[in-house]
């Protein structure tokens, strides 16, 4: 019998989820609502085996044997689930993150480990990031890297000789007022011709702009329904009380403080994770602490190796733009019904058609449409209802 109750502390979570069981049991709810579904086939078909610890799935074209992990960032770790769940919540809750240190040092780990388990961590924590931004969009953009005078003499030579700023990385970050934020890495700090692509990607056409006075998002204004801008340099900052970018400057404020603060240096390589996670307690950050935990465990699907983690990669070979959403406007879906997406009786997310809730969370449309038709009470843990 489920005796579960919703976590508050991470006292809470250490008690609940004291044995590798529980863990499971929980994780198959999460992830499967309950019902496991074959990684390998996604057949719902199943055989418990192994008193509980295993599955075998049930179509004769596959018969694999599979576990609550299998094909998740969990898969083939030898930490335990007792230990994976508090780093969860750990790195889940702290405002601005933990420290590979920190974390070792709090579940009995070493450095390395600890440092592997928040970059596989940091791989669900994802949020709505191909929905494109609407309403009014605040842009600017943060330099991520050291400074030129705390660097050794030959390492100065050589960035001089290749141009000013290349030692620094571009984040171009977005939010809508009231709704989520995009942060994306670009590249280096003297390469400005990606914003448009990085704005096409990200930023709907019916948008309105807010921007400082850069002159490369004058040159886009007009493929947006309208674009203001503040000249810092005048030092001005807001203007009628509306015509300002002081919500994303906040939000690159936590994002920096948790660098110098926690990270103190972050390579460009994985810039883009750390991104991530800033985005993902950001767009979170209405949910209590024991909520973002558990919808974090519903996210969990998809591997990252160490092999993988620390393989040399070009900095244009990383995922800096994000994939562009289908057309999803009534004239190319018809008429269409905004859905919303439920967990414990709170509204996590509102999407404008049965399809968008499906290419968002990843659950199959059939599912979704039984939720909002009363056929079915939820599916992947969550309710769906028509808005």
């Amino acid at each position: 019998m489920n005796t579960y109750k919703p976590v508050k502390t991470l006292t809470d979570v250490i008690r609940q989820f004291s044995d590798e069981d529980k863990c499971r049991q929980f994780l198959v709810q999460q992830r499967w609502n309950g019902c496991p579904e074959c990684p390998y086939c996604g057949s719902n078909k199943y055989y418990i085996i192994e008193n509980g610890k295993r599955f075998k799935c049930g179509n004769k074209e596959c018969y694999k044997k599979y576990s609550v992990t299998t094909g998740s960032v969990f898969h083939a770790s030898n930490i335990p689930l007792t230990t994976w769940f508090p780093a969860v919540y750990l790195i889940t809750s702290h405002k601005k993150g933990i420290s590979s240190i920190q974390l070792a040092k709090d579940l009995g780990v070493t450095q390395k480990t600890g440092w592997f388990m928040l970059h596989r961590i940091r791989e669900f924590l994802k949020t709505n990031g191909s929905l494109l931004l609407k309403n009014t969009v605040e842009i600017d953009e943060v330099f991520i890297g050291g400074k030129m005078k705390n660097m050794q003499t030959s390492k100065r030579r050589a960035i001089r000789e290749v141009g000013k700023n290349v030692n620094k990385t571009m984040v171009i970050g977005m939010l809508e007022r009231e709704g989520d934020l995009r942060l994306v890495v670009s590249g280096q700090a003297d390469s400005r011709e990606n914003i448009s692509v990085i704005l096409e990607k990200n930023v709907d056409k019916s948008a309105f702009l807010m921007t400082d006075g850069t002159s490369v998002y004058m040159n886009h204004a007009s493929d947006y329904a309208g674009h203001q801008s503040v000249n810092h340099s005048a030092q001005e900052y807001v203007r009628n009380g509306v015509i300002h970018t002081n919500g994303i400057e906040g939000a690159f404020s936590l994002f920096k403080r948790s660098i110098i603060g926690i990270y103190h240096q972050i390579s460009p390589k994985h810039l883009f994770r750390y991104c991530r996670e800033t985005e993902y307690r950001y767009n979170t950050r209405e949910l209590k602490d024991g909520e973002r935990f558990e919808i974090s465990l519903t996210k969990i699907a998809g591997r990252l190796t160490y092999k993988d983690l620390i393989k040399k990669t070009e900095l244009s070979e990383l995922p800096m733009i994000r994939p562009q959403l289908p057309d999803l406007s009534v004239g190319a879906q018809g008429k269409m019904r905004a859905v919303y997406q439920i967990k414990n009786n709170k509204i996590v997310a509102k999407y404008s058609s049965l399809k968008e809730a499906s290419i968002m969370t990843g659950i199959i449309a059939p599912n979704i449409s039984k939720c909002v038709r009363g056929l079915r009470k939820s599916t992947k843990g969550f309710v769906f209802k028509y808005a």
